[in-house]
């Protein structure tokens, strides 16, 4: 199903129509007698008084062909609580047989053109489905019409869709099945990104060899497909300023290598390369909506699978760092990912700070669940700015612990570091120990573990189940207030 929003430059004039008006908390209508007809005021009048008012939103059948919704709106509303009651506003008109309305924004009051946009935002990324390999696909088109006085400025337009667009191509990628999005697909579909004005460059393996990014390389080596390293740079800023970097995490599909996972609940391991997808999704948004910043992505796309040529516990290989790991588990795969794509992404581009996201570790959703993301980082400067930012968007991460007394249990006797922590706990700590090992230069860098932000089994605020886009929203709220 789809929802369109029309922009018309017309005001109310017909009484005919499905309306959605916003009123005060209290449902007070008093202030829409010029925009309804008398008897639909005096109907709704006696109507209301027969309501329970503890709901935001109630719809009213004004004949069997029409309806109008009211939507109440608190004196100090937040904007992610205007998403949210969009998304809800979603979850009832969807089932409504009326496929157009228009919404007044004249009745609104005092920056009410930043309430109708988030309103509308959250009800489109809500109207998010992916249903592209479904014989029988939902054929219901919602067109709103949004009329009046105070309506979003262009530019927030622009802004809302732009994050829409980056928020709905990450949830495509994360959607897409394993025997689809393969490395090489993947690698071919970042490409095109370079008709939003995104350079792309791609490191295939034979280039990857000469680098020397062993650690990415040893974990698709099992794989018949291939491996690679993706930059995606947008220069939204004339000068040569240092750019922002983004690195992601893009394991396609998971087996766990030799380290088998088990059987059950192994199909999610499609989602292993939400991280990646964040990047990606984040810098289609980025070049959307002509951002004024200097930004590059990197993500590292790979295969885990157990074939003949397999990686095996007990190898050790050199990083593009240089620094010795040996392998202890197959499955713990994406730091050693990770780990060659930031050293490359400090040492190329020498950026004012990276953030890293990934589906690193099931201890994240053993101590945080599905309701903030772990955040480690170097940088108390960058933290508090991403938990800050975080807040605002209802993508909220938490701080935990990094400290020098944990690399006991990562050094390794044959090697400079091991990919895990036999000795137990600590799990997604000692993960993202590793990680900044591979920071050489002391850039402000953070790690974002979205194991349990990136995929829901049951949905959430602004989406139905299935994968949420986490982050997208959360880095466009950071750069928009902290750095552009």
């Amino acid at each position: 199903m789809s929802v369109k929003i029309n922009y018309n430059k017309s005001s109310l004039k017909s009484n005919s129509l499905n309306l959605i008006l916003f009123t005060d908390e209290k449902f007070s209508i008093s202030g829409l007698k010029k925009h309804i007809s008398k008897k639909d005021y005096a109907y709704l009048s006696d109507l209301i008084k027969t309501k329970d008012l503890k709901k935001n939103i109630h719809s009213f059948d004004v004949n069997s062909q029409r309806k109008i919704v009211l939507v109440s709106l608190k004196k100090n509303v937040k904007n992610y609580d205007l998403e949210n009651l969009g998304a809800k506003f979603y979850d009832l008109f969807k089932d409504f047989k009326q496929n157009e309305y228009y919404l007044n924004t004249d009745v609104v009051g005092t920056n009410s053109k930043h309430l109708v946009g988030y309103f509308l935002h959250g009800l489109k990324l809500k109207s998010y489905t992916f249903e592209k390999y479904k014989t029988k696909k939902i054929n219901k088109n919602i067109s709103i019409n949004v009329i009046g006085k105070n309506k979003p400025s262009l530019v927030d337009q622009i802004k809302f869709k732009s994050i829409e667009e980056g928020s709905y191509y990450t949830r495509d990628l994360v959607s897409e099945p394993g025997n689809i999005l393969h490395p090489d697909e993947y690698a071919k579909r970042l490409g095109l990104l370079n008709k939003y004005g995104l350079k792309i460059n791609i490191y295939d393996e034979n280039k990857l060899k000469k680098l020397g990014m062993n650690t990415l390389l040893g974990v698709g080596q099992g794989s018949i497909r291939g491996s690679y390293l993706v930059t995606i740079e947008w220069n939204g800023l004339k000068d040569k300023s240092k750019p922002l970097a983004f690195v992601g995490k893009g394991v396609c599909f998971d087996t766990g290598g030799i380290s088998l996972k088990p059987a059950k609940f192994m199909e999610d391991m499609t989602y292993d390369m939400a991280g990646s997808a964040v990047v990606v999704g984040l810098m289609k948004s980025l070049a959307l909506r002509k951002a004024k910043i200097n930004a590059v992505g990197v993500v590292g796309l790979v295969e885990n699978m157990p074939g003949g040529n397999a990686q095996r516990p007990g190898d050790i290989v050199k990083s593009y760092s240089g620094k010795t790991v040996e392998i202890l588990n197959t499955d713990a795969e994406g730091r050693l990912v990770l780990a060659d794509a930031l050293t490359f992404t400090e040492e190329k581009y020498k950026p004012k700070f990276i953030i890293d996201l990934a589906t690193l570790t099931g201890a994240i959703i053993v101590s945080l669940g599905s309701e903030y993301a772990g955040l480690f980082s170097n940088d108390d400067k960058l933290s508090k700015q991403l938990i800050h930012a975080g807040e605002n968007v209802e993508e909220k991460v938490w701080r935990m612990p990094l400290n020098k007394n944990f690399d006991k249990l990562i050094d390794s006797k044959n090697a400079d570091m091991q990919n895990i922590n036999y000795l137990g706990g600590a799990g997604s700590t000692t993960a993202a120990q590793f990680l900044q090992r591979f920071i050489i230069n002391k850039t402000p860098w953070a790690h974002l573990d979205i194991a349990g932000m990136a995929f829901s089994k049951y949905g959430g605020a602004l989406n139905s189940g299935g994968a949420t886009g986490y982050g997208v929203r959360l880095l466009n709220k950071l750069i928009e207030e902290y750095y552009e």
